[in-house]
């Protein structure tokens, strides 16, 4: 039977007075299903690292508090109120999320599952924009991915060997730390990869309010090769990297059309060499095309969830469920990112559908839905 993940919430930050209860209650009430991590103090070393001559960090644990790079404008900074938490599914690495409340009254929810390469800092902005317009905004991490913990020493290396954890955190995450109400409903949110592992989380078991898929990742994850087989599946897979300075940003690789957005996620990676993330390793590609298999073939699961699909106009459809909604977006992949003509569109599609949930879920008498 797989252990109930274990979560901890950083005792210093606060949500906002209109969530801190819910995390609090979901930290103290479920103590016996949760257990609590602890940090290891700056006084003492494990005797491992002693022998590895570091009486410091794990290069594989989690990094939770990040730093603003320098000059960096106001606009990607964190949200006020922004606070980072962490949780463990089973013996897979801690994950790392974030949360910001809504300015006001919470309307409704959304937890954000980032793309490859992304951390939750990427998202800054956008958490920006859509905390103003009344939702409250969780992001988490996948495994190896931005702040969260690593399989591998090489932090940089994209390794993973399966994306089962990554699915259960997101199902973790929504019923034992958002806990979602009918007054604040939650959207589960996927981004690149991300959309993947968000419509996998649904088609096994959780239950959001509905779903968004944003430019769903659908190429073709590299099948086990004989590396894979024999164990030397971290080696990095043809086309991927090791993280460089001089490596391009999102800009310079054709994610966005904006310069100042294409730069947001290096940025933050220069201050915080924690977060930085080159090309992925042989075992992740083999992990996505296992994971992209069953998750094509349950589409049809996905039916019971009210579904929004914002795909690039240049890339070819996928991940889109019967009775979902698709709208086209005009831009490159990191539609977050993109340009304000581009993003415009996709965020306005986004708060939108948000609204959409929220009335739905509970209707405000005598207004029709939106």
């Amino acid at each position: 039977m797989e252990a109930p993940p274990r979560q901890r919430i950083e005792p210093r930050r606060h949500v906002g007075r209109d969530d801190v209860w819910g995390v609090r209650h979901a930290a103290v009430q479920r103590s016996s299903a949760i257990r609590r991590l602890t940090r290891l103090g700056r006084s003492g070393c494990i005797l491992a690292l002693l022998l590895a001559a570091a009486c410091g960090r794990d290069d594989r644990a989690a990094f939770v508090e990040s730093a603003p790079p320098p000059g960096l404008a106001e606009r990607f900074q964190p949200p006020e109120n922004w606070a980072w938490g962490e949780i463990e599914v089973g013996d897979a690495p801690v994950q790392r999320y974030g949360v910001a409340a809504a300015t006001g009254v919470a309307k409704a929810q959304l937890l954000i599952l980032p793309d490859y390469g992304e951390s939750a800092e990427t998202w800054f902005e956008t958490a920006r924009d859509l905390t103003a317009a009344g939702t409250t905004v969780w992001v988490l991490e996948g495994v190896g991915q931005g702040g969260s913990g690593r399989l591998t020493g090489r932090r940089d290396l994209g390794e993973l060997v399966s994306f089962d954890a990554d699915v259960a955190a997101a199902t973790a995450m929504i019923d034992l730390v958002i806990r979602p109400t009918a007054q604040r409903p939650l959207v589960l949110m996927g981004q690149g990869v991300g959309a993947v592992v968000a419509a996998r989380a649904v088609e096994t078991g959780a239950d959001p309010a509905a779903l968004v898929l944003s430019a769903p990742d659908c190429r073709a994850g590299q099948p086990a090769g004989m590396l894979v087989f024999v164990g030397l599946g971290r080696f990095r897979a043809p086309g991927g990297d090791a993280w460089r300075r001089d490596a391009p940003d999102d800009f310079a690789a054709h994610r966005t059309h904006d310069a100042f957005r294409g730069a947001v996620t290096r940025a933050w990676q220069l201050a915080n060499p924690s977060l930085r993330l080159g090309g992925p390793s042989l075992d992740y590609e083999a992990a996505l095309a296992r994971l992209q298999a069953p998750t094509e073939a349950d589409l049809p699961k996905l039916r019971a969830t009210p579904t929004l699909v914002l795909q690039p106009d240049r890339a070819s459809a996928c991940l889109a469920p019967s009775g979902a909604q698709l709208q086209t977006i005009p831009g490159a992949p990191a539609l977050e990112l993109e340009a304000t003509p581009h993003r415009t569109p996709w965020l306005a599609a986004l708060e939108r559908f948000l609204a959409l949930t929220a009335a739905h879920t509970h209707p405000t008498p005598g207004l029709s839905p939106p």
